[in-house]
């Protein structure tokens, strides 16, 4: 591979993205650095090179746009899962202000959305049905590939992927949302790039134009926020100025040698310029329809126009007001178009008061309110940022007195200067209001640091990163921006957390936990749970460092999804029954790309190792606490294991038959077995899965038990290893082909079915949709057939298939919906089917395949005609098919709302089952039980 001829900084940002880049001379140090240009369209055939490429994509109808309209310089190769023709940069911007539905916008937030699967293909989020859809990585790594093919355009000797690329990332982007970065870097054929927190970089390109002035700049500033609101989150880091000199004279000046630390790193903020760009179009669309909702694809549209408005209105020259057009769609295009003005006034009103309020230092952000959700992004509660940085300063108390050197305690540490980046600070206003806030809190002057330009300075400030990586310029120090912790459970308590990796331990730097091991079965699936915190004390003051152990408060840590492994074991022959062992401590440290790295050494031989891979996938549901073991569970995996041995004896006992009861003496009431227990349960029946079909009641209890036990398919890291298992029954199928048995069958796997992919739900449609059809109840063989083979249990698992396309959900709906209204045989089955199939809010699937408002309304007109005091499971079909989410591309209509709340009130229901219709809640313990048709196992709740 050719040697790197130039460094590149990428900002990949949520609403632009801009490229900066320099030579590697032999005087770095002095080596100019500029802006890269870049060639996008910006019209039909019409292409620029600009300074900032607009993040957005546009997917064009089939013969919208010709070919030739779509010629870049060079020939475009798309990214391996994207779709062809696609505009990104500025044409695609201006297309999505004028077409709704086919706009991607803000993917960098859905890169760290824990509530979808970031690699399901679901922007645009509000498109129409007939408009190509791609994930939120494939969307990002097309930006990063439209780079890389302008610049090797430009450059066809020294191509990007061969050049020091670092990529910027908000600082409080989790370990999942850092690897997606990576991901979609690597797929835009960028394999080795580093990231850089964007705070740092703004605090690099600060140092780099102020290298002469700095000690003496630095000198009365030893403690630095810097506050970055981009488009869609806000970023908060506080940076230390020390000058490492004994002699009080010389720090005063700025003598000795300047060291920047960054000693803190605010939580992930979904806050931005595209909340502000939000609020102007929600005061818009009251404007152009009194009272009545856009859809969410024209309030995308509306957004875009507003984002304009706020750029101009906040300018130093602003005109008093601007006007807002509101384009028609289809054939009325120019018969509905409406105009509204936005002032000025109102737009300062709304940026200024809703956003920077004056507050006092202890007021802090409104968490009861629920999140605003809208196009299945969850903003933060509270819009005010001013709160935010309160919030986050409180949280670093501790190091900034420390920074200041400050002994009064009972006086808040705020910081001295003040470095700010974003977009919404191209505003004077806005940097005058929240330079007053922090001058108030201190109740003293705050320095401002210059930053001439805001859209830039995050490109520019990770080249001289770059430079700092090669010595040519002073290197920030801080490390981990959080401390990572291993979650150590106890039973019905929070339990301890140990210390793997404190909060500003260096890259590079592996830190062993010598005085905890391990003894882990090779072979076998293992999983370490995971903590995360960004404070610098934790319960009763404890100062975190590595191999401290603490108490778990979950208000100051946050879950990661879990490290898993199969540790490979030896070729060493072993006897049946036996297993390998392997006693392991563990090493940490904090990769050059700012991942955690994570090992088991052997104690025994210091070269094996094994590397633990992060479990990236979409870990909305995880939450599961794993308890100590029962006393008595040994004796009940004993008893199940001679049961379902390979000694044929065990066969005509009458233990079999006692199976349940005797768990339950044992273990307590069945819907009490904890979430440990049941996993570990499951892991013995799954050994004797072979022996199952040995006799009717062996094959009755191993369905019942088993599925019980591994309910709902997800939860445990391990659980898809299970899944691979258990699969392979499928096509076994039964031995025992009576009704009970069919219905054990179908029961078990709607149990499991949230641990089923998406084609192993298909498989399980595809073979019971012949007796679900409505035409198989006319004919009198098939009838049968259906009513053999256990129909309702086929009914109740259809349902639960939520990794199921629209269109198959869709159809099964409208089936069950017709057998509910014409006959009264199941009805309660394919009411609760209804319910399921249309719910707003999915309990394991991702969003995006949930059945539209458009067709769930169709169908409530139906719903409202029955009699839900004679059968309440209507009520609650009802209930599920109009519960709020705060998104308004699945919540239905006002009108339909309070025709169902006022039915609702009237077929005396439970006042929660109203509440969930009314406002944005999550369901109650026996609510989910209803919905899920099971308890869940406790310690796992549905986010």
């Amino acid at each position: 591979m050719a040697s790197p001829r130039f460094l590149v900084g990428i900002d990949l940002g949520t609403t632009n993205t801009v490229v900066a880049f320099c030579e590697i001379t032999d005087d770095l140090q002095q080596s100019p650095v500029s802006l890269f240009e870049i060639d996008q369209l910006i019209g039909p055939g019409e292409v620029v090179r600009k300074p900032l490429l607009p993040s957005f994509r546009y997917h064009p109808a089939e013969a919208q746009i010709s070919a030739s309209d779509l010629t870049l310089p060079w020939d475009v190769v798309p990214v391996k899962g994207d779709i062809h023709n696609v505009i990104v940069g500025e044409w695609a911007r201006e297309l999505g202000a004028k077409v709704e539905g086919r706009q991607v916008s803000s993917a960098k937030s859905w890169l760290s959305h824990q509530a979808v699967d970031r690699n399901s293909d679901i922007l645009p989020w509000a498109a129409a049905a007939d408009v190509e859809k791609v994930s939120p990585v494939v969307a990002s790594a097309s930006y990063l590939n439209h780079i890389r093919q302008a610049w090797n355009y430009r450059n066809p000797s020294n191509r990007l992927e061969d050049q020091d690329v670092v990529v910027t990332v908000p600082a409080s982007f989790d370990e999942t949302a850092r690897k997606l970065t990576l991901e979609a870097a690597a797929l835009a054929g960028l394999q080795r790039i580093v990231l850089l927190e964007e705070p740092q970089a703004v605090c690099y390109d600060w140092y780099a134009r102020h290298q002469q002035t700095a000690n003496e700049e630095l000198a009365q500033l030893p403690l630095i926020l810097v506050c970055d609101v981009g488009g869609g989150t806000t970023d908060l880091s506080l940076i230390a100025a020390r000058f490492n000199n004994n002699s009080s004279e010389n720090e005063n000046n700025g003598g000795g040698e300047l060291s920047l630390d960054r000693i803190g790193v605010g939580e992930h903020l979904m806050l931005g310029g595209d909340n502000l760009d939000l609020a102007l179009a929600h005061l818009a669309e009251q404007r152009f329809s009194q009272n009545k909702k856009l859809n969410a694809a024209s309030l995308t549209k509306l957004i875009q126009q507003t984002r304009k408005a706020k750029e101009q209105l906040l300018s130093e020259n602003a005109p008093d007001d601007v006007k807002i057009t509101m384009l028609g769609s289809g054939s009325r295009l120019l018969g509905g178009t409406k105009s509204v003005n936005l002032s000025k006034q109102e737009v300062h009103q709304i940026a200024l008061d809703g956003f920077f309020p004056i507050s006092d230092f202890s007021e802090l952000p409104d968490k009861r309110r629920s999140a605003v959700v809208e196009f299945g992004l969850p903003y933060v509660a509270d819009p005010a940022v001013s709160k935010h940085v309160a919030e986050f300063l409180t949280q670093h108390q501790q190091v900034s007195h420390a920074a200041l050197n400050s002994s009064d305690e009972q006086q808040p540490a705020i910081p001295v200067g003040l470095l700010l980046n974003g977009g919404v600070f191209n505003s004077d206003l806005v940097t005058q209001r929240i330079t007053t806030l922090m001058s108030n809190w201190r109740g003293a002057p705050i320095s401002v640091l210059d930053n001439p330009h805001p859209d830039w300075s995050v490109a520019l400030g990770a080249v001289a990163f770059s430079k700092a990586r090669r010595g040519a310029q002073l290197k920030i120090g801080g490390g981990a921006a959080r401390s990572y912790f291993l979650h150590l459970q106890e039973k019905n308590k929070m339990g301890k957390a140990l210390c793997l990796l404190a909060k500003g331990t260096e890259e590079g730097h592996e830190i062993r936990l010598s005085g905890r091991r391990f003894s882990l079965t090779l072979g076998e699936p293992v999983r370490f749970n995971l903590l995360t915190s960004t404070h610098d004390t934790l319960v009763n003051n404890t100062v975190i460092q590595n191999g401290a152990m603490v108490d778990v408060d979950p208000d100051l840590f946050s879950p990661l999804p879990p490290y898993i492994s199969t540790l490979e074991g030896s070729d060493v022959e072993l006897l049946a029954n036996q297993k390998e062992r392997v006693e392991v401590l563990l090493a940490c440290q904090l990769t050059e790309v700012g991942t955690l790295k994570m090992e088991c050494v052997s104690t025994q031989d210091n070269d094996k190792r094994w590397a633990l891979e992060f479990e990236v996938r979409n870990q909305q549901a995880i939450d599961a606490d794993t308890h100590k073991k029962h006393p008595r569970l040994e004796e009940c995996q004993e008893l199940i294991a001679r049961l379902y041995s390979g000694n044929k004896k065990s066969a005509d006992t009458k233990e079999i038959k006692t199976l349940t009861k005797d768990l339950e003496k044992k273990l307590g009431k069945r819907d009490e077995w904890d979430f440990t227990t049941l996993r570990q349960l499951f892991d013995t029946f799954s050994q004797g899965r072979k022996r199952r079909r040995r006799s009717e009641q062996h094959e009755k209890n191993w369905l019942r038990l088993a599925g019980f036990s591994l309910r709902p398919g997800f939860g445990d890291a391990t659980d898809s290893w299970r899944m691979e298992q258990v699969w392979s029954l499928y096509q076994q199928g039964i031995q025992f082909k009576n009704h009970q048995g069919w219905t054990d069958w179908w029961v078990f796997w709607r149990r499991i079915s949230g641990g089923l992919n998406q084609e192993q739900q298909e498989t399980i449609l595809a073979d019971i949709a012949k007796y679900l059809h409505p035409g198989a109840m006319k004919n009198p063989q098939s009838a049968k057939a259906a009513q053999d083979m256990g129909y309702e249990s086929m009914v109740r698992l259809a349902a639960s298939l939520e990794h199921l396309d629209v269109e198959d959900k869709v159809l099964l709906t409208s089936w069950f919906l017709s057998k509910a209204l014409n006959s009264n045989q199941f009805e309660q089955a394919h009411w609760w089917a209804v319910g399921r199939l249309a719910s707003r809010t999915p309990l394991y699937g991702s969003q995006h395949n949930v059945i539209s408002r458009e067709q769930t309304e169709q169908w409530l007109p139906k719903l409202l005609e029955q009699d839900w005091l004679k059968e309440p499971m209507i009520a609650f079909a009802a209930v599920m098919i109009c519960r709020k989410t705060g998104d308004r591309l699945f919540d239905i209509s006002d009108d339909y709302r309070e025709q169902v709340l006022a039915k609702l009130k009237q077929s005396k229901v439970p006042d929660a089952w109203i509440s969930l219709v009314e406002e944005v809640k999550a369901l109650s313990e026996s609510e989910s039980k209803r919905v899920f048709g099971d308890a869940l196992p406790s310690g796992l709740s549905l986010i």
